[in-house]
């Protein structure tokens, strides 16, 4: 069995959460391969710009992960954290996401195509809320 590692940001910004939808149709959040000599977070703040223009920063206190199997004899986890972005204008990159834009919390769960991330950003929706509460 072949093991992947990726991570993600569930990046906020006005009430709203940023999204991706990918070029094969499904909807969820920008995440990447970690690379040799990257961190975590610093995979996760790399492919958020990567896939959208756009620069987050994590919030301590969340980390989450994910594991499912993309392809037979692959086994992959995904290890999201909570982030912020001040910036708006977002520019997809196009060879692997047709559309990138930020949704409104409870539409945004609703947008997602994959149950686990849609448990995954109800957690993070949850983190948020508390810690700007």
């Amino acid at each position: 069995m072949k093991k992947e590692k990726s991570c993600g940001i569930v990046v906020f910004h006005d009430d709203k959460v940023l999204l991706i939808k990918h070029n094969m149709g499904h909807w969820g959040i920008p995440k990447g391969h970690v690379e040799d000599y990257e961190t975590e977070e610093e995979t996760a703040m790399r492919e958020v710009f990567e896939e959208t223009g756009i620069s987050a920063t994590i919030i301590d206190g969340f980390k989450e992960k994910i594991t499912y199997s993309p392809s037979p004899n692959v086994e992959k986890d995904v290890y999201f954290f909570v982030g912020e972005t001040k910036e708006e204008n977002l520019t997809p990159q196009l060879s692997e996401v047709s559309t990138a834009q930020f949704i409104e919390l409870e539409k945004a769960v609703d947008t997602i195509t994959y149950l686990s991330e849609k448990e995954l950003l109800n957690k993070a929706i949850h983190f948020y809320k508390k810690l700007k509460s």
